[in-house]
């Protein structure tokens, strides 16, 4: 296919493609999946190798969160039942993020709910940072707290956090139809404040709220002007009790084009598989490794994942191998230790200085968090599908069938229809005395 080589082309040179192109490979067919995902792969083992950073997340503050947006289970007026409880002390929040540094992350996602911190909460998190950098040498953490306030970036920094998280989700011109109670801008804000002061940005999107393809690049294409270092691509996890709970609009192969996508757009960018993989891609799970280069390990904020084990087993199966602490994860371009830019200031920057845009050469962008409540889209909106027949209807169909005379027309059963079944409310981990799934 013409597109995918020019694509690869593109992608080793770190030059983005155009937005048609980016549109083009949303519109391949389930055919040619296969094709995008190997072109997308050379890009992706290129600047990454066949390295899979590990991140984990520890949930500091779970539920009861003022804002609107309407895929989250921890939104306002969300009855979804998920765990709810205030802020972990450090010494708690420090043993969890110890179970997912033994698992083999390298990265601890310190998240908590709500429309942004008061300094109080600032001071908090940073005796949490504090604790797991003492307790756990080399670890990298990053903090995604919401809505950042003047001078808290710089104060996060100091604690010694590493990455601020704080994602974009969708296009700016369908933002509102998603959350009301703050802005698009709000949210590009934070992730600058986050550049800033020094913090490598990490910004992303979620897929599968019922956007076109034209949201999607739109969003994608934001992220790269954004220019930050890892860009978390959620799938939507559409949870009871939130207004998108019925908008099971994605495919195995559908999430597999959007992924290819991303890489494409930001080729040298740490591109993490977040929120909703095991619902939405299920066993084609390994094919996304070829992608993405970071994935979270075990559960998610309030849904639950894959474990951990199996996780390690994916990743060793598919001929990845687990990235170490001693490794950087960015190529050296990114990172000030090449020519080219990056997010991240090279050693010895003074607190904001940032270099870098698209333009300066094709350095990509864009990162977030796995919003375990849920994230994700395929396409343009479009109704739910029937739900899937039960396994004791399916057998029983099966069973009809079999007695059917041999010259009655078979039809071989497709799995189809929302896997309501895949979305379980985390019960575990943080917050918990349930040990984590990690």
């Amino acid at each position: 296919m013409e597109l995918l080589g020019r694509l690869v082309e593109k992608g080793l040179r770190r030059e983005p493609p155009t937005r048609d192109e980016a549109l083009a490979v949303l519109a391949t067919s389930d055919d040619d999946v296969l094709d995008v995902v190997a072109a997308a792969g050379r890009v992706r083992r290129q600047w990454f190798g066949r390295r899979v950073k590990l991140n984990y997340l520890v949930n500091l503050k779970s539920g009861l969160c003022p804002e609107d947006c309407s895929y989250c289970s921890q939104r306002l007026g969300s009855t979804a039942g998920i765990l709810k409880y205030s802020w972990l002390k450090p010494a708690e929040a420090s043993q969890a993020a110890a179970a997912g540094v033994a698992g083999g992350a390298k990265r601890v996602c310190l998240v908590a709910s709500g429309r942004g911190p008061t300094d109080r909460d600032v001071d908090r998190v940073s005796r949490t940072i504090e604790a797991i950098k003492e307790q756990n040498d080399g670890v990298e953490v990053c903090a995604c707290l919401g809505l950042l306030s003047a001078g808290q970036a710089e104060k996060l920094r100091e604690a010694g956090a590493d990455a601020y998280n704080h994602n974009l989700n969708t296009s700016e011109a369908t933002y509102g139809e998603i959350t009301t109670t703050h802005t698009y801008a709000d949210r590009v804000e934070t992730v600058r404040q986050a550049q800033s002061a020094g913090l490598s940005a990490c910004s992303g999107l979620i897929a599968g709220m019922g956007e076109t393809d034209e949201d999607l690049v739109d969003v994608v294409f934001a992220l790269r002007d954004l220019d930050p270092d890892s860009v978390p691509v959620n799938f939507l996890i559409p949870f009871e009790g939130t207004p998108l709970a019925k908008e099971w609009n994605l495919t195995p192969q559908r999430c597999l084009r959007i992924l290819a996508m991303v890489r494409f757009v930001c080729p040298d960018v740490e591109v993490r598989l977040a929120g909703g993989r095991e619902v939405h891609l299920r066993t084609l799970q390994p094919l996304a490794l070829h992608l993405a280069n970071s994935i979270f390990l075990g559960d998610y904020l309030t849904s639950e994942g894959q474990a951990g084990r199996a996780d390690l087993d994916m990743i060793a199966d598919a001929g990845f191998e687990v990235e170490g602490a001693g490794t950087t994860t960015l190529p050296a371009h990114r990172t000030g230790e090449g020519p080219g830019c990056g997010t991240r200031p090279a050693a010895g920057a003074p607190a904001g200085s940032v270099c870098g845009s698209a333009a300066d050469g094709g350095c990509g962008s864009g990162c977030g968090h796995a919003v375990g409540s849920g994230c994700g889209s395929a396409g343009t909106s479009r109704e739910p599908a029937e739900p899937a027949e039960t396994t004791a209807t399916a057998a029983t169909a099966e069973a009809a069938e079999a007695a059917e005379p041999d010259t009655a027309e078979r039809t071989v059963p497709v799995s189809s229809g929302p896997r309501t079944d895949l979305v379980t409310v985390r019960r575990r981990g943080a917050g918990t005395e349930v040990a984590p799934n990690a």
